[in-house]
């Protein structure tokens, strides 16, 4: 039954992935590079439960500058609870602030967002992979160039394909190949055709994991967006730093005791 379910939302994401190409085919796209990243710290506070903080930003090409890295357009933080409902099942709420500077999805103006969201993730860990999928509803209160708040609804479906590459099983010391797609559907829209789609996001990169409590990823991000006036393609390099247990870690290495040169061995 799993099996044909990832089939039914494999073929779900084929549709909306070429429908996509053949809208870029008949419409104007505007192309955009970017550089994203994300430290993430989690702190373990029962077999249950999980906590995490995110702090991100992106800079970006803009319609006044060409060099990527001279624009930072957004940055945000989040905060999570991450409750493990079984080890197939992780429920997560968030809320999270964007100060989104120079966003070109939005719009080429400061604005403050404010977005709630909850999320289920089920996994399917084979030997030597693991596969799962993600569902987020989310709503957000955007500023507009008048700095007045809209609200607007969007739900989220991804694919997540992670295998380890030096062994069969994610520890320290092990490299791993990661890949994704994910569908993005919004409220707002006009309800004929494929205007509900929102956007399609693709990413392929490796990741390792350093110690108990240090994981770098790094991948590469395709997003396309669906408009009106003009398409938009996005191509992003994402760093993602994962810490967990940071202050109780740090709190260990700054309360620990030196160690006298002069004792004997």
């Amino acid at each position: 039954m799993i099996e044909i379910a990832y089939r039914k939302q494999t073929g779900l994401f084929l549709f909306f992935f070429l429908g996509s190409i053949s809208l870029s085919l008949s419409a104007q796209t505007d192309t955009y590079r970017q550089v994203w990243n994300e430290f993430q710290f989690t702190r373990t506070i029962s077999d249950k439960w999980v906590t995490e903080i995110n702090l991100g930003s992106a800079f970006s090409n803009t319609l006044a500058e060409n060099n990527i890295i001279k624009t930072n357009v957004q940055r945000n933080v989040r905060i999570w609870g991450h409750y493990y409902l079984s080890p197939r099942w992780k429920l997560s709420p968030f809320i999270a602030y964007y100060y989104n500077k120079d966003v070109p999805d939005i719009g080429q103006f400061k604005s403050n967002e404010w977005r709630f969201a909850i999320q289920g993730i089920y996994y399917i860990h084979k030997i030597g992979y693991t596969l799962s999928t993600r569902m987020r509803g989310e709503l957000r209160f955007i500023q507009d160039e008048n700095l007045v708040y809209n609200n607007f609804y969007r739900y989220r479906q991804q694919l997540k394909f992670l295998k380890p590459i030096n062994s069969q099983l994610l520890r320290k010391g092990v490299f791993y190949f990661v890949s994704s797609d994910e569908i993005f559907l919004r409220s707002g829209v006009k309800s004929n055709g494929l205007t509900f789609f929102d956007r399609n996001r693709f990413s392929a990169g490796g990741g390792y994991i350093a110690t108990d409590d240090l994981q770098l990823e790094l991948t590469y991000v395709n997003e396309y967006l669906p408009r009106d006036n003009a398409n938009q393609l996005f191509h992003a390099l994402s760093l993602t730093v994962t810490f967990n247990n940071f202050l109780p870690n740090l709190k260990k290495r700054l309360g620990a005791k030196p160690v006298d040169s002069n004792q004997p061995d």
